[in-house]
């Protein structure tokens, strides 16, 4: 159970009085997720997701809060903050910065076809144009000068193998920036366990807290690294139906530029460090907890050398 802040049910019926949402009935963990306390909240009046921020920086948590609200507003199925008594969507929760937010239907998919991958193209390029008229900013925070960073912080607990891969890719990755390509607010994060589906169709999107502002196409590069996998558990290469569905759904509705393509490599790669540095982190400098979920970084090592090889392929639609 990724749970950091334990919250009783008596301290949460205290913490709801400050909102118009009726009492509490039901409070349940939510055991995965590996930055917040989550916990399902269930009172007379709905269904609601409380979140507990555990790390992130204050000053960051209006960007995320309000970008939600914005998208929901726009007809995006992701949670949508509720504001307390004050109007206020962020208040304190033992000691930690919390919100509850409205709580979606739907199920995760593990194994996701070319038709649930279409999908979620289309719903990505909703979502960035539906963002095109957020006015908030927040330069995407685990880009490249957290890369740096990261890396510095785990390059003493790799073998040499894995120390020379990190460094050449971050060699590789400066000397490709594209400032140029179109920008806006991404979700940085959107794997198959932050979306939800019921009757073949998205019902939700959720966990926008590493979104921020960068490349439109990297957030591409981010679901396509992991919902497009022929295997997930074994092979790290792409499937081309399943990517070509999921680019090509995207295109229909925000077509992408000729330098988006150009640049689709780099970003596939960039996508695999950022995901293979953040796991190392949280293997080797973890933080304490109840009982925190760490996934395997061995996963995005391997997605990494595999898309940084020679040759290798980066299918594309449109």
């Amino acid at each position: 159970m990724s749970v950091f802040t334990p919250v009783s049910e008596g301290q949460l019926a205290d913490w709801l009085n400050n909102y118009s949402v009726g009492t509490l009935t039901v409070l349940e963990p939510i055991a995965s997720g590996i930055e917040n306390t989550n916990y399902f909240v269930t009172t007379t009046q709905g269904r609601y997701v409380l979140t507990l921020f555990e790390r992130l920086p204050a000053a960051e948590l209006p960007f995320y809060l309000e970008l939600m609200a914005h998208l929901a507003r726009h007809g995006i199925p992701c949670p949508a903050p509720i504001a307390d008594l004050a109007d206020r969507y962020l208040s304190s929760l033992n000691g930690k910065p919390a919100t509850l937010v409205t709580r979606l239907a739907g199920a995760s998919l593990e194994n996701p076809g070319a038709a649930d991958c279409a999908e979620l193209g289309a719903l990505l390029a909703r979502m960035h144009l539906a963002g095109r008229s957020y006015g908030g900013y927040l330069e995407n925070p685990r880009g490249p000068r957290w890369w740096r960073r990261a890396a510095a912080e785990v390059r003493p607990f790799l073998d040499s193998g894995r120390a020379l891969l990190l460094e050449a890719e971050l060699r590789f990755q400066a000397r490709h920036r594209f400032p140029d390509l179109p920008r806006g607010p991404v979700h940085a994060d959107l794997f198959r366990d932050n979306a939800l589906f019921e009757g073949g169709r998205i019902s939700g999107v959720f966990d926008f807290y590493f979104a921020g502002v960068d490349c439109l196409a990297y957030d591409l590069a981010v679901c396509v690294n992991d919902w497009c996998l022929v295997d997930a558990e074994r092979e790290r290469r792409l499937d081309e139906p399943r990517t070509l569905a999921l680019l090509g759904a995207y295109h229909r509705i925000r077509p992408l530029e000729r330098e988006e393509r150009d640049a689709w490599p780099v970003l596939l790669r960039a996508a695999a460090l950022r995901f293979w540095l953040s796991r190392l982190h949280d293997q080797h400098l973890p933080r304490p907890g109840e009982l925190v979920k760490v996934h395997d970084p061995e996963h995005f090592r391997e997605i990494l050398a595999l898309r940084a090889a020679p040759g290798a392929p980066a299918p594309w639609a449109g």
